[in-house]
């Protein structure tokens, strides 16, 4: 036999370097462009959420201020190293009113940056190092799935960025493998979320979850009421639609061609029903785009104006430096280094939702609606002016306090929100699910309302007290449900019971809890 046929394993791994930083990468330069012009539009969205709500919900006067969490932080750590390893931001170099609003400005501009097209790694790397110094330091307001997301997805794109000039067609090919960690990323997000809902709730196994669930979610969707009054089979279907999509469809990521595009397809539509059904702030957009990866530039022309595909395909680009592909061989031994713990935890029966197993959210494991509520719960705050102090609380006049999406007046419909996203709102549906001492925040709120804090009284849809504070606040527990066809308004509710008892601006509890949260 003639050992020259043979193939040695230099010529192997040269052949593997062309395909992925020559030849097999010029077939995804018009994925790169569509992956990053998304991902600008994504940032910008995300940033301008902070630029109208970061100082009520943060700032020195906000309801979970940054400069307190990062002075308690320090306290308890052994080390500055220690403390900035446990919420690695920018803030502890600066945390007042005016860098908080500034790197949210900032932020949004790199965005914007990015979504007219003039976007490069250092570009994107400012971006998520700004957006990782507020999801580290935005405790719960920040502790959202979505977060996370971003801060993955934009971590790998800056390597799938041009290294220095922003134009796509002026630039080298991208390189494939950080391709391939997007669709590693996709597989893990939707098989992760699959198999949180089939370990979690018996509903998902038994197909009636969204026979609850369009009433239940955190923020419901003008469809949502619609949806709701569908017949069971539908629900049914839905489920099991659900379940095919998220557990069966992300093995066909790694399959050949066709069967990725018809797995990615799959996924992409999925995630349109979703954003139609509910306002889950940018997670599904964000899903959405990540599932362009998918996609190679001989399927993307298909949808792709020619004019736009001229602009960004080079005919013959150049190969990526030896430098960038050593950098992308780097990236890849880091994630699969790093996906060791979420791999571990999809495998254990009991996976963990939305967890990052190292300080900086480079890979981590992810999962939704693990549980389903069967009724939904909604905490009501009202306030009233009382003169007499003898006044009976029953003979006050109670106004309540509305917020721009929180289901309140049963006459208001849903509203449609996605992709943007009201935090507050989405923490008084969690502040529902549980009792108020699992919720210390939302008396600091109430102290707030109390004392008529202009910028907290900003991220509501209007004050009822537009002259004075109240002199006293409660917070009420109410049922809510969906009207059906032919009644009048878009919910019925009941009061359950109290949920805070009636304070007041000067009431000793209420001011030394505040006192020992840092809140005067």
């Amino acid at each position: 036999m003639d050992s020259s046929a043979g193939t040695t394993p230099s010529a192997a791994i040269e052949g593997l370097r062309r395909r992925w930083f020559a030849g097999g990468a010029r077939d995804v330069q018009l994925t790169r462009f569509v992956l990053l012009r998304g991902l600008g539009f994504i940032y910008c969205v995300a940033f301008a959420i902070l630029v109208q709500q970061v100082l009520p919900l943060l700032g020195a006067r906000g309801i979970l201020p940054i400069p307190f969490f990062l002075k308690r932080i320090g306290a308890l750590s052994d080390s500055r190293l220690s403390a900035w390893l446990t919420a690695p931001s920018l803030f502890w170099l600066d945390s007042s009113d005016t860098a908080l609003l500034a790197l949210a400005w900032l932020g949004f501009g790199l965005g914007l940056a990015c979504l007219l097209g003039v976007c490069n790694a250092p570009l994107l790397a400012l971006a998520w190092i700004v957006y990782g110094s507020f999801v580290h330091t935005g405790q719960i307001f920040y502790g959202y799935g979505w977060d996370m997301l971003l801060l993955e997805t934009g971590f790998l794109a800056i390597f799938l960025a041009p290294a220095w000039h922003p134009w796509p067609r002026s630039s080298p090919v991208p390189a494939l493998p950080v391709i391939w960690l997007l669709r590693w990323l996709l597989f893990r997000l939707m098989f992760g979320a699959g198999l949180i809902k089939l370990r979690g709730d018996p509903c998902w196994s038994d197909l009636s979850c969204l026979v609850y669930h369009y009433e239940t979610q955190p923020n419901p969707h003008p469809l949502s009421w619609l949806l709701h009054q569908a017949p069971v089979w539908f629900h049914q279907a839905g489920v099991l639609t659900n379940h095919l999509v998220e557990v069966v469809a992300p093995f066909g990521l790694f399959g050949p061609r066709r069967v990725r595009h018809l797995a990615g397809a799959a996924i992409a539509a999925f995630q349109v029903t979703l954003i139609l059904s509910g306002n889950l702030s940018f997670l599904n957009w964000l899903t959405l785009l990540i599932a362009c990866a998918c996609f190679d530039d001989g399927w993307l022309r298909r949808v792709v104006p020619a004019r736009l595909v001229r602009r960004v395909i080079a005919d013959a680009p150049a190969p990526l430096s030896r430098g960038r592909q050593h950098v992308t061989l780097a990236l890849c031994a880091v994630v699969a280094l790093l996906s060791v713990g979420p791999i571990a935890n999809l495998l254990s029966p009991r996976q963990r939702m939305n967890t990052s197993f190292e300080p900086f959210n480079l890979v981590n494991s992810y999962g939704a609606f693990g549980s389903v509520s069967r009724v939904r719960h909604e905490v009501v705050l009202e306030g009233a002016r009382v003169a007499s102090p003898g006044t009976l609380p029953e003979e006050r006049d109670w106004r309540e306090y509305e917020f721009p999406c929180k289901p309140g007046d049963p006459a208001r419909a849903p509203c449609l929100v996605t992709p943007y996203h009201y935090r507050l709102d989405w923490q008084m549906w969690f502040a529902s699910l549980s009792s108020a001492e699992y919720e210390p925040w939302i008396v600091h709120l109430v102290l707030q309302l109390l004392q008529g804090d202009r910028a907290v009284l900003g991220l509501l849809r209007h004050n009822p007290f537009p002259d004075a504070p109240p002199t006293h606040v409660r917070a009420s527990l109410y049922r809510y449900a969906f009207t059906r066809f032919g009644e009048a308004g878009w919910w019925r509710r009941e009061r359950v019971g109290p949920y805070l008892p009636v304070f007041t601006k000067d009431d000793p509890g209420l001011l030394a809890f505040s006192r020992r949260n840092g809140w005067l």
